[in-house]
């Protein structure tokens, strides 16, 4: 799934998921792609990715594939894992006509940000069913172009706990997938990878403080402002946070791994060389010892 949404970039992917109940849990064993033409705000099933889950789901069973589809997934790309209008109504109907069934989505944009996956489950409630008011529930940034479409339906879906599990097989795929591409795994940075989705992120914190400066001129004692602007402040954090690790992570991988500059010269242009004294060997016989190693593999080279 993630592979999927990641190859989509920008644009909404779409899937279906296979695999068993047990008691109250849904086991999701595989998934596969549809063949659907998405936008940056939605996707929709047509005839021909309808025909293509029949025919699939028909050769799974002849190769003896006993999976059944218990759920569809697709992506958010940047605004987070939450259910739209259009997604409520998709999910309502499925739980009507096939049920058990689950919706997850995935963020492919918070996720390559974060460095873990941003993944929800979600099922919709019962038609005519209200949900009581004071139920809490985990605050979660939400662009401002979709505040409205997220505040609207908020209440007709709850959220699923997700948990992770492999086989033996998948360990030894996992091995073999690091031994292959630690190298880019290593090389990348998120802070250069994902420049546009970050720029985005300051641009709508940004819109976020205006309209909660707004808010404040009419009245300063407003709460509903108030608890506007602790939000923001909140995405402000958690983008910050994302920022200094990506910061962090490239100071280390250049004190390791750059062989043009020496050790002293990579720490002393960190502003943040007082707080990595823990992660990085901030002795001056350790910088002497590592400057040492990095000469002898240049002479060896040479």
């Amino acid at each position: 799934m993630t592979m999927h949404a990641k190859r989509g970039g920008s644009l909404e992917i779409m899937g279906l998921l296979q695999g068993r109940i047990d008691a109250n849990s849904f086991i999701i064993l595989d998934v596969f792609a549809l063949p659907v033409e998405g936008t940056e705000t939605r996707v929709n099933a047509q005839a021909q990715a309808y025909e293509y889950m029949t025919v699939y789901s028909d050769l799974c069973e002849t190769e003896g594939r006993q999976e059944k589809v218990v759920g569809w997934y697709h992506s958010h790309p940047g605004y987070g894992c939450w259910l739209s209008g259009i997604d409520v109504s998709t999910q309502t109907l499925n739980q009507k006509f096939q049920e058990p069934w689950v919706a997850i989505v995935i963020d492919p944009l918070r996720t390559m940000s974060a460095g873990k996956v941003d993944i929800g489950a979600f099922r919709t409630y019962p038609e005519g069913y209200r949900p009581p008011d004071d139920v809490p529930s985990e605050y979660q940034s939400i662009p401002l172009a979709k505040i409205e479409d997220f505040g609207v339906h908020c209440k007709r879906y709850y959220p699923l706990e997700v948990s992770f599990f492999k086989s033996q097989l998948d360990a030894h795929i996992l091995t073999a997938l690091w031994n292959s591409y630690w190298i880019s795994t290593l090389s990348s940075s998120p802070l250069f990878s994902n420049v546009e989705f970050i720029n985005n992120q300051i641009q709508d914190i940004n819109q976020k403080l205006l309209a909660v400066d707004k808010k404040l001129q009419l009245n300063e004692r407003s709460t509903e402002a108030q608890e506007a602007l602790l939000k923001v402040v909140t995405d402000a954090y958690a983008v910050g946070d994302e920022l200094e690790a990506g910061r962090i992570s490239h100071l280390i991988k250049q004190f390791l791994f750059a062989r043009k500059c020496s050790c002293k010269e990579v720490l002393g242009a960190s502003p943040v060389e007082s707080s990595m004294d823990v992660v990085v060997a901030a002795s001056e016989g350790e910088k002497e010892e590592a400057a040492s190693a990095v000469s002898a593999v240049e002479m060896s080279d040479a």
